[in-house]
């Protein structure tokens, strides 16, 4: 039976109440908080560092997911690590030396994993699957909240969750870009486990709500 994991991103949350707003999400059922991290260089926006994660780590007892858009990425890991984070991942054209990278990750106590933009191959994958917890599919490209999903991220899911399954390994396999009630079913069906939603949750009055709807259609997945 596959777990599934709702992952709220806090990118879209009411930042002038963040301690409220994750203890709200987490409430109303969220499994693990996404935090997104840019920084102006990676990706075209600025957003929070590990002073932010530090500050809502008393707030929740839910895994925090530290999704890294910088570059590079060696220098913030530990300090991610050490503000409470659970899971971080990182984009593979961040790091010159991704197996030191996802090492640097495991040796701080969290969990690794690798983010796959749109154009981004999977094959950087192939050499470094004894480190990976977690692979990311973004079914947008990175540095906004609140777009579209892609649909031919549906395909690298696919391709993802073949090689999770070929390596033997437990590894979680998320989603985030445009995730919402209409087709976070599709993404499961594909091979996803874990589900990062942003606007699709903080967008909305009740979180509960959302977050029932979403788990409703990951029921009718076959191993739901």
């Amino acid at each position: 039976m596959t777990t599934f994991r709702i992952a709220p991103s806090i990118l879209s949350a009411d930042f002038a109440r963040l301690g409220e707003e994750v203890r709200n999400v987490v409430t109303a059922g969220a499994d693990i908080i996404h935090f997104d991290v840019m920084d102006n260089h990676y990706v075209p926006n600025l957003t929070i560092g590990p002073l932010v994660c530090e500050a809502i780590r008393p707030h929740v007892q839910v895994p925090i997911d530290v999704h890294l858009m910088v570059k590079p990425v060696d220098r913030i890991i530990p300090d991610f690590a050490k503000a409470g984070a659970n899971i971080i991942t990182f984009h593979p054209e961040a790091s010159d030396h991704l197996d030191r990278s996802l090492q640097l990750i495991r040796d701080n106590g969290c969990k690794a994993g690798l983010v796959f933009n749109p154009g981004t191959p999977l094959h950087y994958l192939e050499h470094v699957m004894d480190k990976i917890d977690i692979i990311l599919i973004m079914s947008v490209n990175p540095g906004f909240g609140g777009q579209s999903f892609i649909p031919q991220a549906l395909k690298k899911i696919a391709e993802a969750r073949r090689m999770i399954d070929e390596s033997g390994r437990d590894i979680m396999l998320e989603v985030d870009g445009g995730i919402k009630i209409d087709n976070i079913a599709a993404a499961a069906a594909a091979g996803a486990d874990t589900f990062v939603a942003g606007s699709a949750i903080f967008g909305k009055p009740d979180y509960k709500a959302v977050i029932d709807a979403m788990r409703a259609e990951l029921a009718k997945v076959t191993g739901a």
